[in-house]
């Protein structure tokens, strides 16, 4: 931490000099910020930006106006809107083009991605996983390998071994042995905000010819990535995060051409060749590209809001987008330390203190977390909690400043020294 001493201080003038030189500064403006909120919460579902409003608002024009005739006719034409979504999104994950696609869903993606890749064979059928994935990936995996007709008890190998919050990379790299067929890892831990090394993994990967793909939902847009010169096999990743698409929003899928040619285990009409598709035969011929692994039809207004949004991502440009990150989650573990990490306050960092290891949340650890949450939310701070301890805040570069940044941690500090999360519950509501 010894650069952000020399960065910052705990003085608001500090965070009022920070905003001045923030380069990244007039992209708020495009966002609708809730009146009155500190909104901390982009890592779980971005805020809606001006630019995904008014996309959306022209598709519904267009469907007033044009009817069916929007498939060809729509500005973009909506038959191509998927693939025109991946084009967009594949120079933030370094891929082709025609390697990415918006379509479906994180978890939906993971099926189709596995049930293709994933070939086990005998004494060769392990899938290396983490313990501390978003569970939906685990019920994804344990599906994929009881489809096989295999034991997932057996066959899924979850690291950590013991419950820490970070995952090491030696400790899967160890597991590529000639018994595993498949990787599937988080680029992000959504609990602690430790960034993998996908480089290093998916090299350990190709070395010993096992497939690997990442989750990468709580880090695209947010971090920049290298898919194909790291040799990454596939990847998947939501939209309504730090891509800003809103509540179910499209969804995308990566996959390296190398695997264009095999055939997708679930097969869907959207994912047929693009000018065969209305020739409706009874063959499937799938698309050599992403696009090969759709299943259905896109839903077009939700696409044409992350239309929307996608745009201010490649415009603020995500080397841009990630310098402010890691500024801001520096700034804001700095101000923990220096405020917050002695009695009576008792929080402690729960991510990684080295900036090039974090994704763009920081994990702020207490044993009160859970009604320090709501007391946040009462004062018009939204944060997430995740069990048992963590209170996740996600200072977003396109729209948090460093201000709010030291707003919250005098916020917490405030919470302790009033005792004002004692009027909580301990009990969490249905979504926390």
């Amino acid at each position: 931490m010894a650069e952000a001493r020399r960065r910052f201080d705990a003085s608001e003038k500090c965070a009022v000099d920070l905003d001045r030189g923030d380069r990244l500064a007039a992209f708020r403006e495009r966002f609708s910020i809730p009146p009155g909120a500190v909104y901390m919460d982009g890592n779980s579902l971005g805020l809606l930006s001006k630019d995904a409003e008014m996309e959306l608002c022209r598709t519904i024009n267009e469907w007033r106006s044009l009817g069916i005739r929007g498939w060809l006719e729509g500005n973009p034409p909506w038959f191509y809107l998927a693939e025109r979504l991946g084009a967009m999104a594949a120079p933030l994950v370094g891929a082709a083009p025609d390697e990415v696609v918006a379509t479906g869903t994180t978890t939906l993606n993971i099926h189709s991605l596995v049930s293709t890749l994933y070939r086990p064979r005998r004494g060769r059928a392990k899938i290396v996983a983490s313990r501390l994935d978003f569970p939906t990936d685990l019920y994804a995996l344990r599906s994929q390998i009881a489809l096989k007709g295999l034991d997932p008890r057996e066959t899924l190998v979850l690291v950590p071994r013991d419950d820490g919050a970070f995952v090491d990379e030696a400790e899967v790299a160890a597991l590529m042995r000639s018994d595993a067929a498949l990787v599937c890892l988080p680029s992000v831990v959504y609990q602690s905000g430790q960034l993998l090394d996908m480089p290093l993994l998916a090299a350990a990967a190709r070395q010993r010819d096992v497939m690997i793909g990442f989750d990468c939902s709580h880090s695209v847009g947010a971090v920049p990535h290298e898919f194909d010169s790291w040799g990454v096999d596939f990847a998947l990743w939501c939209g309504y995060k730090y891509l800003n698409g809103g509540p179910g929003s499209p969804a995308f899928l990566y996959l390296n051409r190398r695997h264009f040619d095999l055939e997708p285990a679930l097969a869907g009409w959207f994912g047929c060749v693009k000018e065969r598709q209305f020739d409706l035969a009874l063959e499937f011929g799938h698309a050599r590209s992403a696009g090969g692994w759709q299943i259905s039809s896109p839903g077009i207004l939700a696409s044409s809001a992350l239309l929307g949004a996608l745009g201010i991502t490649v415009e603020a440009g995500i080397d841009a987008i990630r310098e402010k990150s890691l500024a801001l989650t520096s700034y804001l573990v700095f101000l923990v330390d220096e405020l917050l990490s002695g009695e009576p306050y008792r929080f402690s960092i729960g991510s990684p203190r080295e900036a090039a290891r974090r994704g763009g949340h920081v994990a702020v650890v207490h044993e009160e977390a859970l009604r320090i949450c709501g007391a946040l939310k009462a004062r018009g701070i939204i944060p997430d909690f995740r069990p048992p301890s963590i209170i996740r805040i996600a200072p977003i570069a396109l729209y948090n400043t460093y201000h709010e940044v030291w707003e919250t941690v005098h916020a917490l500090k405030a919470i302790i020294d009033r005792r004002e999360f004692e009027a909580f519950p301990k009990e969490r509501d249905a979504i926390s």
